[in-house]
This record gives structure tokens, sequence and C-alpha cells, in this order.
């Protein structure tokens, strides 16, 4: 039996286009994506359905690297806030596009999800930097805090709501368009410093 998911947009028919993702990005179809911690401590974060995890992410935009550089204060807390925030978001890209919005999210992270990364390890009394490749559920964890982070500075201390602000950057990340990207262009930068370190 398949649902809608929210009761709004069809999500068993789309179809995650790069290969690499395929097995990583969860796209059951449920009424209400939450599973309660279920695969919390199983390490199965591909059983979690994509929006689940999305808005797990959005429930701390405020990190940054190790540290928790600004507040989360607006959208911390409950969950269903978090829920609100994600559903508007998507009436606003359906408006907008004329597409189905969940659709449009998948794009987005598959644009966001960057391919190779920098890890420096000890070699003698010096560290190296060499470029690596990085793995696919990496790659999903990345493009969707980078989406959530990216929302989430330009909703802070500023005119744009934070359903503005969200709905933006998914579409942005969704047309792979690095002036507006904040998530794209994060992808892009750590790319070249990849690049770089060959």
């Amino acid at each position: 039996m398949s649902f809608k998911i929210f009761d709004k947009w069809e999500i068993d028919k789309i179809e995650v286009k790069d290969p690499g993702l395929k097995d990583y990005i969860n796209l059951s179809s449920k009424l209400i994506p939450h599973s309660y911690g279920r695969y919390a401590k199983r390490q199965a974060k591909s059983k979690i359905n994509i929006v689940e995890r999305f808005i797990n992410k959005m429930m701390v935009p405020g990190h940054e690297g190790k540290k928790h550089k600004r507040t989360s204060g607006i959208i911390i807390g409950k969950k269903e806030k978090n829920y609100k925030i994600f559903i508007k978001a998507m009436e606003k890209i359906e408006k907008e596009l004329n597409k189905n919005p969940i659709e449009v999210f998948i794009r987005a992270i598959e644009n966001a999800a960057l391919r190779e990364e920098i890890a420096g390890y000890q070699v003698g009394g010096i560290i190296v930097r060499r470029a690596v490749v990085t793995s696919p559920q990496r790659r999903v964890d990345l493009a969707l805090k980078n989406i959530a982070q990216a929302a989430y500075k330009k909703a802070f201390g500023k005119k744009l709501n934070i359903v503005d602000a969200l709905a933006e950057e998914i579409i942005a990340a969704y047309n792979n368009d690095a002036s507006k990207s904040i998530a794209i262009r994060e992808k892009e930068r750590i790319e070249k410093e990849a690049e770089g370190a060959r």
C-alpha cells in the first residue's frame, strides 16, 4: 500500500538519478515520515525516509564543524514545528515551479552532494592533506546538512523567514546555481580544495 507523503505528494514514483546515491536515499512511501528512533542504534540511516533525515538536520542548524556557532532557537524543540516549516516550504516550491516538490528536493540533494573532499593524516612529524573520494552515505549527510544550514544562515537575523529561505535554497540547489545557493557554493569550494591536494 502506498501513501502520499503528508497526504499531499507522490513519493514512490520519484527516481534517484545519481547511481551512487540510489541505495542511500530512502523514498519509502509514508504518510508521516517519522521512525521514532527505530534505527538510531543500528547505524541504519539508509532505512530512514530522506524527508525525516532532513528534518532531523534542521533541528540543529547552528552547528558548524564541532561548534555550535549560533543559536538554533527559531527551529529547535518539537519535531512537529520543523515538519510545518518543511511542508510550507514544499507548498511554496510547488506553487513556484509547478512540479512535485519532493522530486525538486531530491534533485537539490543530488546537486549538493560533493564527490571528493580532503582528509588529513600524519606522516612522520607532519600532517599531509590528501583528496579522498567521499562515501555515498556521507555525501547524502553533508548535502542535507549544507542545505539546512544554508537556509538557516539566510534567515538568521534577517527579514527573510525560514520557510522562504528554505524554499529559496532548495530551488537554487535544484537549479545548481552557485550564485544563489550556499550549499552548492560550499560543495564547489571543498571540491576545488580537494583538486588542489591531489
